[in-house]
This record gives C-alpha cells, structure tokens and sequence, in this order.
C-alpha cells in the first residue's frame, strides 16, 4: 500500500461521478468540513454496516456543518442501487474510471486486491486533511475518530 496521506497535507481535489451524470469535486465543498470515507465496496457486510452507521449519526456529522462523502471503486449505477437499498443520505462517488484514481492520490488504494482501503478523511473548510485513519479491511472504524476530529476543528475555529 502507498502511504496514506497526513494530517496538514493539502487534499487532492477531485471530480467524480456521483450519478450516472452528475459529478461533484471536492473543491465545491470548499468553505465546510468535509469527511471522505473511502471504502472497499458496496454489497459487502462491514461496508453496508458502516455506511448504515454514517447514515445514521449524519445529524452529528451536520452539527460541524460537515459534508459526508463515501468512495469506492465501484460505479455510479452499483452506488444508486446500494444507496437506494439502504436508504442513504449522503453521496456516494465512484472511483470507478480510471479505477482507484482518487484512492491512489490518498495513499488508500490496494492494487493487489482492485479497491480501497477502509480509510478516513476529515478535511477542514481550507482543503486540508486534518486527520486521517486506516482501518483493516474487514474491520469496521465506527465514527468516534470522526467526531473527536470534528470536534477538535470546531474548538480550533472558534479559538480564531
């Protein structure tokens, strides 16, 4: 695995497929949080239960006005499908083509196994990464890193 990047590095912008025609970039959640949650792929059990976990703390997430983001590798239409399964409110983005390009600019891809590592991200309304976390594959990271990181940017924001 490359090396995930660190806290206090500028965070790759990027553009990619959030429907089967609309794009976002990260640079168009400049001025919020936002939280990256790269993950290895849709249907499988940890990524089902952690993405229904996300969904469910998303009011904690929007209290820091922070956007949740989930990527993987697979595309636009898979993540309708899953989305639309688990009733999900918050974008996934697909990763998809060329395969693993935003997760390779992060440190996060896995070219032996084809998808991402189950990695973390939060990255402050100036486009820094803040803090970053990688978790074993099979491991799901709940969200108490998310929020202590959140929560640590706020306390820094209204320090200034």
């Amino acid at each position: 695995m490359a090396h995930i990047l660190a806290a206090r590095t500028l965070a790759p912008d990027f553009r990619l497929r959030v429907t089967p025609d609309q794009y976002l970039s990260l640079s168009d959640l400049r001025g919020k949080p936002v939280i990256l949650a790269f993950y290895p792929a849709d249907w499988s059990p940890v990524c089902g239960d952690q993405m229904a976990l996300y969904n469910e703390i998303l009011p904690e997430f929007r209290r820091y006005q922070a956007e949740l983001l989930g990527i993987s590798v697979d595309g636009a239409w898979c993540h309708s499908a899953f989305a639309t399964d688990r009733k999900l409110h918050f974008p996934l983005l697909a990763d998809f083509e060329p395969k693993g390009a935003v997760a390779r600019a992060y440190g996060v891809y896995r070219p032996s196994d084809g998808f991402t590592e189950r990695a973390l991200f939060v990255i402050d309304a100036d486009g820094v990464i803040r803090w970053s976390h990688v978790s074993p594959v099979g491991v799901n990271p709940g969200a108490e890193g998310i929020l202590a990181a959140l929560e640590a940017l706020q306390q820094e924001v209204s320090k200034t």
